[in-house]
């Protein structure tokens, strides 16, 4: 009976710790996106949470550390648009107009791939000017792409979710690294 009791105590405890250092990693991601998202009125609060709640593995942070988780989620985020533009692309639904603009976003995510693999590594360097300028030129990306198609009228882009969700992640880096620049 006395090893039970003593063995309830040790799971206690550890689930206690556990639980703790969890919520450590999430009362950071909560008021690093609630600064963010009160310093940028298109980052979205929910966005930012559900985003880096999800990646963040369950272990103590700091917000260099979500820097680069955010980072990362954009790189793998760019690379999937990719894809999706590639499958677009076979679809035989598009005209010709909307393929020449999927092409182009094709391109415009092709290259900030390796953009946002520069911003990283300058990040990494703690060189945030170069990292905050390397972001901010992926995120263009974005809106370039949703900019191709409104230039024919009543043309709708196939990627407009890809789009904004591409534009928050890069959003969030940004105010990461420009509040830890401010440090």
């Amino acid at each position: 009976m006395r090893r039970f009791s003593s063995f309830s105590k040790i799971i206690i405890t550890f689930l206690v710790l556990f639980h703790s250092t969890i919520m450590g990693a999430n009362d950071l991601i909560q008021l690093s996106c609630k600064k963010a998202s009160q310093g940028d009125p298109n980052l979205s609060y929910k966005f930012c949470v559900s985003s880096l709640e999800a990646n963040a593995k369950g272990h103590s942070l700091d917000l260099q550390e979500l820097v680069v988780i955010s980072l990362n989620l954009t790189i793998a985020n760019a690379t999937n648009i990719n894809s999706t533009v590639s499958k677009l692309l076979k679809d035989k639904a598009f005209d010709k107009f909307a393929k020449e603009c999927l092409r182009g976003c094709s391109e415009l995510y092709a290259d900030a791939i390796p953009t946002l693999q520069e911003a990283l590594c300058a990040f990494q360097s703690k060189d945030f000017a170069k990292a905050n300028i390397e972001v901010s030129s992926a995120m263009d990306a974005s809106s370039t792409c949703e900019d191709g198609f409104k230039e024919k009228k009543g043309e709708v882009s196939p990627l407009r979710k890809e789009n904004d969700v591409f534009f928050q992640l890069n959003a969030i880096s940004l105010a990461f690294i420009n509040t830890l620049a401010s440090i």
